[in-house]
């Protein structure tokens, strides 16, 4: 049966297919364009000043070429504007270098007459020069032109000012100069409109009238703040308004540079104001320069507006925020803008356009940003500052919550951080409890942007046209409504741009909320200089609390993933942070551990998922595993006398497995109570006999979970290594110089398992057979055979090796083979050493250097037949079993 696909499939194809086809056809006309191209003659040299076409002569054709219209003039061929423009460039400079030399050294030699006669001859050729040759359509030159006039237009200010006018006031005169140069170049470069330079180099002398003028006048800095600004105002009306794009991007670079100098004074007035009146005059300069900000916000293309909209935004913070800032003692001030910043939310209602608005939105939110910034390094020293405990456990409690962290802040400067948090908490809290209604606010920036219309070029080159981006097409993209399931998130093709969708953001909104109202309520603590206990009491309520919201919120499937995720890395930290502020008191730790041991089992018990209920099981484990080292501690032993008390958790991590069976929990609950009993080996590392007594108890633990068919793989073999070093420790600890007498009891016993085990399953392992019971006398007796002098050890041991050797050959047991073979090597090389030595000595020195390069020489030789030997061996080892 014939497939036939949808229509909005087919049509997909269909532009597909045709584009392709343009495409191959655009490069077979470039292909062909390239071969006329070489096929073409020479054009033949015409006589000066011959134009056939001024006597209606066709022009000159080529062979297999398309007729060409009557009257049709062909490009010639120019010289590359590159080298013309550095010819023009290079000329102009140095004129210009020729009239700052004139004027700046040969201006004295002159009469008053010559001088005005040369200046106003020099000025008045350069300017007039660029309107003749613009008639010739010589417009490269006639710009260079321009530019040496506007040299000697300096020039001549200069020199008016160092003769006519010496005693006149240089920052004013500069002023007055700049102003009136500025107007010159303005009706100069809109009389000769082709030129591209008079316009821009007038907005750049725009740039300093008023602020020379402020300067030279000596007004105060408000004054000279409102002077740039007014410049910054000129140049925002250019740049809407100017002709041309150089005319523009000078006018929106003056602009930016004259407003940023605005806002900055006008900050610097204001947060060093010494009262709400003072910082009222810088703040009607902000709130000015917001004002013009917005204007141009207004009415500025998308980029553009989103800045102006931003600088708007945080120019009002600053003003508004500033007044009773102003009044405020330091760890006050933030609060101010902070809640100015807050305000600016309410732009949404005002009918600003979109871009505007977003980027006033975004000043709001770099507001509150810069606020929580300010107010999380002391929620850091909270968390992180009882690390200092570590050094001393139990040295005794604290008189309160600030002695405990050990920090140097200055906490009566931070009262205000407590207070930020918890306002953007309420406001975060808020907008997840009422979301709906937030959407339906912020409706208007999830608007859809307009989109250009495809032409018919992009057509032709393979773009699709509007009936391929027709409602219900593939390429089709669109904007959701607002409560239209996922509102702000836009669906369709590769150019589509996706945002996050209600859900997302509102799971956002409510994890922030959850994360700064926690660290609120630290915060609260230490700024209220909490008693030691009820600081150590609120910590572990509030990680209850967390625990309680993380179980709650990952089983009821409402809102977002984020908040869960959110309360249970708050409830982690939260743990920690608390277990090390617990370490000053005995107590305390007592306390405070137990309650988390309780608190995360309940946790790992009551919670649906499965990862928060691995998470919480573990960090359970964690806290059990410091409560039996802190009993160690409390019954005064040593740390490897406690060694054996750490390995109560373990034993009962490996109940709970056993309990759990194949429950996804029992594996990272098992290997929690693995590394604690690491850590108990650790501890008895410095005393032989409780070092072997440890390895023997994680050996059992490590049989003890071996008895589960999924756990046997790994567990038996770690039972079994684990009593062997064990036995290996013990002996050695012993000063045991016949350690056969021990290990042979074990080994006969092991080995008569591990034969009724093959039996029993032939497909069994030789090393799990018989590997644990030869090792376990194999390996001792090799290790004091090597410091054993007599002869009798050696012999029975080599014998012995040689004897499991040969059975591992015939039997084809991979264990004996390997164990027998590596401890007889081992053995005859201690009982040849001697031997080898005195021969080694006896040799001279250039021998062994020169049978080891005949070794390497036979060896290379033969490299390819010895790679086959040895991978035969492999071979032959890897069929043992």
């Amino acid at each position: 049966m014939e497939h036939v696909p949808p229509p909005a499939e087919e049509l997909a194809r269909l532009d597909r297919e045709l584009a392709e086809l343009d495409a191959r056809r655009a490069q077979l006309l470039t292909r062909r364009a390239w071969l006329l191209a070489a096929l073409r003659p020479p054009a033949p040299t015409a006589a000066p000043g011959w134009n056939p076409s001024a006597w209606g002569a066709p022009p000159p054709g080529r062979p297999g070429a398309p007729a060409q219209p009557w009257g049709y003039v062909p490009k010639q061929p120019s010289a590359p504007r590159s080298a013309q423009n550095v010819l023009l460039t290079l000329g102009g400079l140095l004129l210009a270098v020729a009239a700052v030399a004139f004027t700046l050294v040969s201006w004295g030699s002159m009469g008053i007459g010559g001088r005005s006669a040369v200046l106003a001859a020099v000025t008045l050729g350069a300017l007039t020069a660029p309107a003749v040759l613009l008639r010739r359509g010589l417009t490269a030159t006639a710009e260079a032109l321009a530019a040496l006039a506007l040299v000697l237009t300096l020039l001549d200010v200069y020199a008016v000012h160092a003769v006519a006018a010496p005693d006149t006031d240089g920052l004013g005169f500069t002023a007055v100069a700049a102003a009136v140069l500025a107007v010159l170049w303005t009706a100069y470069g809109l009389a000769l409109g082709k030129l591209r330079l008079p316009l821009p180099a007038a907005v750049v002398l725009a740039q300093w009238p008023l602020l020379f003028w402020a300067w030279a006048a000596g007004a105060p800095a408000v004054v000279v703040g409102w002077a740039l600004l007014a410049t910054a105002v000129l140049d925002g009306v250019i740049a809407l308004r100017g002709k041309g794009p150089g005319v523009r991007v000078t006018a929106c670079v003056g602009g930016s540079a004259m407003g940023f100098s605005a806002l900055m004074v006008g900050l610097a007035l204001s947060t060093t104001a010494s009262g709400p009146l003072g910082a009222a005059v810088p703040g009607a300069l902000l709130l000015a320069a917001a004002a013009a900000a917005l204007a141009g916000a207004w009415r500025a293309p998308k980029g553009f507006a989103r800045t102006g909209g931003a600088v708007a935004g945080l120019a009002a913070v600053a003003a508004v925020g500033g007044v009773p800032a102003a009044a405020l003692s330091d760890g006050w001030r933030t609060l101010a803008y902070l809640l100015c910043g807050l305000a600016l939310a309410g732009v949404v209602r005002a009918g600003l356009p979109r871009d505007a608005m977003r980027g006033v939105l975004a000043a709001s939110g770099a507001v509150v940003a810069g606020a929580l910034m300010w107010a999380l390094p002391p929620l850091a020293a909270v968390l992180l500052g009882p690390v200092t405990l570590l050094s001393d456990v139990w040295a005794g409690s604290p008189d309160g919550f600030r002695s405990a962290l050990g920090s140097t802040l200055p906490w009566s400067e931070l009262a205000a951080a407590p207070v930020v948090l918890a306002l953007v908490a309420g406001l975060l809290g808020s907008a997840y409890r009422w979301w709906p209604s937030v959407e339906r606010i912020a409706a208007p920036l999830g608007a859809p942007e307009e989109t250009p219309k495809p032409d018919a070029a992009s057509n032709a080159a393979g773009t699709p046209d509007a009936a391929s981006t027709a409602p219900g097409t593939p390429e089709a993209a669109w904007t959701a409504p607002p409560g239209a399931g996922a509102p702000w998130y836009t669906v369709g093709g590769a150019g589509a741009r996706r945002r996050p969708s209600g859900a997302a953001l509102r799971g956002a909104a409510g994890a922030g909320a959850l994360a700064l109202g926690w660290g609120a309520l630290l915060l609260a603590g230490v700024v209220l200089d909490l008693p030691y206990a009820v600081a150590v009491a609120g910590e572990t309520a509030l990680v209850g609390g967390l625990l309680a919201l993380a179980v709650r919120s990952a089983g009821n499937g409402r809102g977002a993933s984020a908040v869960p995720v959110t309360a249970l890395v708050g409830a982690v930290s939260g743990a920690v942070s608390v277990g090390l502020l617990s370490l000053a008191s005995k107590g305390a730790a007592y306390a405070v551990f137990g309650a988390l041991a309780v608190l995360f089992a309940g946790a790992a018990v009551r919670v649906g998922a499965e990862v928060p209920r691995a998470v919480f099981a573990v960090a359970s484990v964690v806290w059990g595993t410091v409560l039996t080292g802190f009993a160690g501690r409390s019954l005064d032993l040593d740390p490897h006398e406690a060694a054996p008390l750490v390995l109560v958790v373990p034993a009962l991590t490996v109940l709970l497995g056993a309990r759990l069976r194949r429950n996804p929990v029992a594996l990272p609950v098992e290997l929690t109570g693995a590394l604690g009993a690491l850590v108990a080996v650790g501890l008895a590392v410095s005393d032989a006999p409780f070092l072997a007594l440890v390895l023997a108890l994680c050996g059992v633990l490590a049989a003890g979970a071996a008895v589960r068919p999924e756990r046997r793989p790994v567990a038996g073999s770690l039972a079994a290594a684990l009593f062997v070093l064990a036995t290996w420790v013990r002996l050695a600890a012993s000063d045991v110089s016949f350690p056969e007498a021990y290990t042979l009891p074990v080994t006969v016993p092991a080995l008569v398992v591990g034969v009724a085990r093959r039996r029993r399953d032939p497909e069994a392992s030789s090393w799990t057979a018989y590997g644990p019971g030869l090792a376990a006398t194999l390996l001792p007796s090799l290790a004091v055979a090597w410091t054993d002098t007599d002869w009798l050890r050696p012999l029975l041991l080599g014998v012995a090796a040689l004897v499991i050797t040969l059975l591992g050959a015939r039997h084809r047991l991979q264990a004996l083979l390997v164990l027998g073979g590596v401890v007889l090597a081992l053995d005859g090389l201690h009982e040849l050493a001697p031997y080898v030595a005195q021969v080694a000595g006896a040799l001279p020195r250039w021998l062994p250097p020169a049978l080891a390069g005949l070794l390497l020489l036979a060896v290379g030789a033969t490299y390819e037949q010895r790679l086959r030997d040895a991978r035969r061996l492999k071979d032959a080892l890897g069929r043992m079993r």
